[in-house]
């Protein structure tokens, strides 16, 4: 792959390394904050765990305007802002209405991220490597999962009982060196054409990411694509988009009733319930960040070799098998690494298919003249159940049997399988033209 695409795509995708971390972040901070406000249930989970999660439906929900209006672009660089405001401010709040307000406006970056982010990557990236380019998103959004657990089990300790602060607040440095570094890279091909009726401007643009005879192909489907559809003025929610809505749908989902952002936000409190002590359930954390992004290279090696269909096969097959075993776990009281197992088997399961093939999918089925608003459509969708998961986290771990809430999401998991099976359709090696013409038809 030209190395010029590869740069754009990574630094692109490094706004999935603050989605990471911004989202994980938060599990490390949540007993100390829990003692230090005394709050209850309720307003532990609706403010203090879930509010950064409404910032992300908001963001996410509304972002197709900027994203489409302003551009891939300029978005992100407003996304890298939001990231950096939201640590500082997380940092010092002195209770929690601030606090929560603070984490409200880190979850709008997150948002709109979802929705930039993917979009940008797919639109300049060819059939061949879309695959591979957009889970490089998906890479860094467990990358920085995986460094918020880490940073947490350093910090825990530093500043005493203000710990929280510095794990809250070191994201400030990430956020800043992105903004800057999204400076760099050049506007969307597809964007410019479509908005900025530049021809020569986009096909500029895609020189510096394809040969000649690469560049000069893609510039005449994006083209014969305008020209079919430039009388078309067909809203998002018309008759001929519903297949491509009901998928986005139903990926984003079941993405979330697998209980995957439960687990990501709920893990010291799980482990610590599966037996395990505060500073061992921060460091086995750990290990959940580690398979995460082990597993996340597998589906990145996969994704354009075997397909997206494939994945999620294999990810919703061990959803099944692993979230019954650690429900069986819960219920016969097993030995602590019993249930750790079986857990860390299902963070393997969601890396390789849902995690792997989430956002590259729905950045792919969307014509390019409405894609960024269907990708707010299936990210709103993915980011309004997660935070329904995450506000109610909190209650059910502590007031329903953890075997019944794992038994749940396992349930739920071969509702996915017939999904898979019977309406996902294979989009490997296929230009976004090529996608749409099917899609429609």
């Amino acid at each position: 792959m030209n190395s010029k695409l590869i740069y754009y795509s990574i630094v692109v995708a490094m706004a999935g390394f603050l989605f990471g971390f911004d989202t994980v972040v938060i599990s490390g901070a949540n007993l100390p904050i829990k003692e230090l406000w005394d709050t209850s249930e309720w307003f532990h989970g609706t403010f203090i765990m879930s509010m950064a999660l409404w910032g992300t439906v908001v963001g996410a929900l509304s972002a197709g305007v900027p994203t489409d209006k302003f551009g891939r672009k300029n978005t992100l660089i407003g996304v890298g802002i939001l990231y950096f405001i939201s640590a500082i401010g997380s940092g010092l709040a002195l209770d929690p209405y601030t606090f929560s307000a603070f984490r409200f406006i880190g979850g709008l970056g997150v948002g709109i991220s979802s929705i930039a982010a993917p979009t940008y990557i797919s639109e300049i990236s060819s059939a061949t490597n879309r695959g591979r380019l957009g889970t490089l998103y998906q890479f860094n959004i467990v990358f920085g999962i995986l460094i918020a657990y880490v940073s947490n089990y350093l910090l825990d300790g530093v500043g005493g009982d203000n710990d929280w602060r510095w794990m809250l607040g070191v994201e400030a440095a990430p956020a800043l060196i992105y903004t800057l570094l999204v400076v760099g890279v050049p506007k969307s091909p597809r964007w410019v054409f479509l908005h900025q009726h530049d021809k020569n401007k986009a096909l500029e643009i895609l020189l510096k990411t394809a040969d000649k005879e690469e560049a000069t192909k893609t510039l005449m489907e994006i083209e014969e694509d305008y020209n079919i559809n430039k009388g078309n003025i067909s809203g998002l929610f018309s008759k001929k988009y519903r297949f491509p809505l009901t998928l986005a749908f139903l990926i984003a989902f079941f993405n979330q009733l697998s209980g995957i952002n439960f687990i990501l936000y709920y893990a010291p409190e799980i482990l610590k319930k599966a037996g395990f002590g505060t500073s061992d359930s921060l460091f086995s954390s750990i290990a959940i960040g580690v398979v995460n992004i082990i597993f996340t290279l597998v589906g990145m090696y996969l994704i354009d070799r075997a397909g997206r269909k494939v994945l999620m096969y294999i990810g919703s097959l061990g959803y099944i098998i692993s979230l019954s075993m650690v429900a069986y776990g819960f219920y016969i009281n097993a030995a602590a690494s019993f249930n750790f197992t079986f857990i860390l088997i299902f963070i393997a399961a969601h890396a390789i298919g849902q995690g792997a093939v989430i956002w590259v999918f729905i950045s792919e089925i969307f014509p390019n003249k409405i894609r960024a608003y269907g990708q707010a459509w299936g990210s709103g969708t993915h980011w309004i159940f997660a935070a329904l998961v995450t506000l109610f986290g909190s209650v059910l771990i502590n007031t329903i049997e953890p075997w019944i809430v794992f038994s749940i999401f396992s349930g739920l998991m071969i509702f996915q399988l017939l999904f898979v099976h019977f309406m996902m359709p294979e989009t490997k090696g296929k230009s976004l033209e090529e996608l749409e013409h099917e899609l429609q038809n």
